[in-house]
């Protein structure tokens, strides 16, 4: 699937707005988890599948072939990383997850620290 391009309808909108491009980017599926993945720095094909979890080794390959096509990610010899743009991006993208710890002891107010831990993941990104 190539990536969506700013200019071009896209996902969700015919207009073709760059943050709708991006959007549509990043929903796709395990776009989120592989950049936050590589926050915390180089990780080889196998790292990266297994830091995200349930991932499929086809599924992971093509999110990296767009997340490189769309200059986020790269390969080195120490793995793949950020961009300087991908850096940029996650660095936006950070604030949802304090946001999001929030959300989830307001809609799941029941045992509100299960998700503390979350918050501690957050914090040790917020500290790089």
């Amino acid at each position: 699937m190539a990536i969506p391009i700013p200019g071009q309808p896209v996902r969700g909108s015919e207009s073709g707005a760059p943050i709708m491009a991006v959007f549509d980017l990043l929903g796709r599926r395990w776009a989120m988890g592989i950049i936050w993945n590589l926050s915390r720095g180089p990780q080889t094909f196998r790292g990266l599948q297994n830091a995200c979890e349930t991932i499929s080794p086809s599924i992971l390959n093509s999110r990296i072939k767009e997340l490189k096509q769309a200059l986020i990610v790269d390969r080195s010899l120490e793995g793949y990383h950020l961009t300087p743009l991908g850096e940029e991006l996650f660095t936006l993208l950070k604030p949802f997850g304090a946001w999001s710890i929030n959300w989830a002891k307001t809609i799941v107010p029941k045992n509100p620290e299960k998700w503390d831990k979350c918050g501690d993941d957050i914090e040790n990104q917020n500290s790089k």
